[in-house]
């Protein structure tokens, strides 16, 4: 009986952590040097974000004549490439606010760096709009304001505009729900700081105390954002594929885009979650908190969304064969056996054959296998993005007006620039804020430090 009274004085611990565990591990990352291999991808990342600064202001200077995009095909890599991104950004609201509704405990350890994600993905995607209107001088012309040059409001009944408060707001919402989560975490900083560190998180973390009304306040301001970003994580992408499916182009003129593209959307942003969790689990040294079970959990759902775009797939083949519509068959057999069919190919493989393998708990537990698939997952979303765009419109109505579109250098290096901006700003934020939220930590290894209490007391 003694052993048993003596463990209950014990502290509670999970995987072997207590509540100062936690704060040392999750804290070294913004107050040590960072490490070798830190510095290193920093270095690529800026490297490749100067190759990306180039290209755009070379597109600037010279106009979108740097790019490849013709009369026929006058959507390129810029808006396959936006698309892409704001794909990327749907999974870190997801995980955040939808989870956090259904109070799934496995979110904790992704969801931070799941919205820093979102919000970084946002910021490549919007710079395409920007540089694609030819004059980013001019861009203004987006939003609707009051003016004295007559009427020069946007065309409202466009979804391009649609995209634009859509996004606008949803990018606000994300922005609010991060840093509402960020300030308990900042707080802690500023505990253990000192100088000028200590005066800046005491600025970023707003007074707070961790008294039971900031807890009160915290968890009700959570759950409203939750509930605000929800229905936007859903209409986001729904409001993007509407830039394709109110439009008559054989391919695109089809209702079931919305849901195809928000599930297609969930299924790119888990992969990305994936394979940005498991670097930062590398660099940072947090495989304690960033375990298998999140990995898993995280590849079923991949797996599940997987499954839906597949069905979407063979819907949109089945609908467009039924449909007798010879243009729309025609869209169809020009994916498969056209000149872009190895896109379609990819497409078709890497979005519908890879997530079946996660059926294997053996590979859907597996780090490494995690980390490759992931990655052909989203290349396969990207070969999606494509597939849409270019081969719909690269053969139109019209034999005469048909076209082939590839890529020129500056394209690819503005693209690989959206890269090095995202990983510029990920790994300066890991160096700023707890890559993973101590204070929902905390909060799962009390109820797992409950349990132990009620099972010691059982045993005495």
């Amino acid at each position: 009986m003694s052993s048993h009274v003596s463990s209950i004085r014990e502290p509670l611990v999970f995987g072997n952590k207590t509540y100062h565990n936690i704060t040392e591990d999750l804290v070294a990352p913004t107050e040590k040097t960072p490490g070798k291999l830190w510095i290193a991808m920093f270095i690529l990342a800026v490297g490749v974000l100067a190759m990306g600064v180039y290209a755009v202001t070379y597109t600037i200077y010279y106009g979108i004549g740097a790019w490849n995009l013709n009369r026929t095909i006058g959507w390129g890599w810029d808006i396959t490439n936006f698309v892409w991104w704001i794909g990327i950004g749907h999974a870190g609201t997801l995980i955040s606010a939808i989870l956090l509704l259904f109070r799934q405990r496995w979110r904790t350890g992704v969801n931070r760096a799941a919205e820093a994600m979102t919000i970084f993905a946002v910021i490549c995607a919007a710079m395409f709009p920007l540089i694609h209107v030819g004059r980013a001088w001019d861009v203004f012309f987006f939003f609707p304001y009051p003016n004295t040059r007559g009427p020069l409001w946007p065309n409202f009944v466009s979804p391009l505009l649609w995209d634009v408060f859509a996004i606008s707001t949803y990018f606000t919402i994300s922005v609010l729900f991060w840093y509402t989560g960020l300030v308990p975490d900042f707080a802690t900083i500023r505990d253990r700081a000192k100088g000028f560190r200590k005066k800046l998180y005491s600025a970023l973390s707003f007074g707070w105390k961790g008294s039971a009304k900031n807890w009160q306040r915290f968890e009700s301001v959570s759950l409203v954002l939750a509930g605000l970003a929800t229905p936007l994580v859903l209409s986001v992408h729904t409001i993007v594929s509407f830039d394709f499916a109110t439009s008559v182009i054989p391919g695109w003129h089809t209702t079931i885009f919305p849901p195809y593209f928000v599930a297609g959307a969930v299924f790119s942003g888990f992969a990305m979650v994936l394979t940005l969790m498991l670097i930062t689990r590398k660099i940072l040294h947090l495989e304690e908190y960033i375990t298998v079970n999140h990995i898993e959990s995280m590849n079923k759902v991949i797996l599940v969304t997987g499954s839906i775009v597949g069905v979407a797939y063979i819907t949109e083949l089945a609908i467009a064969w039924y449909s007798g519509y010879v243009y729309e068959q025609f869209a169809f057999l020009n994916r498969a056996k056209g000149i872009y069919w190895w896109s379609y190919f990819g497409m078709m493989f890497n979005n519908v054959v890879i997530p079946q393998l996660f059926w294997s708990k053996k590979i859907r537990t597996s780090v490494a296998w995690t980390f490759f698939l992931s990655i052909l997952i989203n290349v396969g979303m990207w070969f999606e993005r494509f597939v849409i765009i270019s081969t719909s419109i690269a053969r139109d109505y019209l034999p005469s007006a048909w076209s082939y579109y590839i890529p020129t250098g500056i394209e690819i290096m503005i693209y690989l620039g959206t890269f090095g901006l995202f990983f510029t700003l990920f790994l300066g934020f890991t160096r700023v804020a707890p890559v993973v939220a101590i204070a929902e930590v905390k909060s799962i290894l009390k109820d797992y430090g409950d349990q132990y209490l009620d099972k010691t007391q059982e045993n005495i």
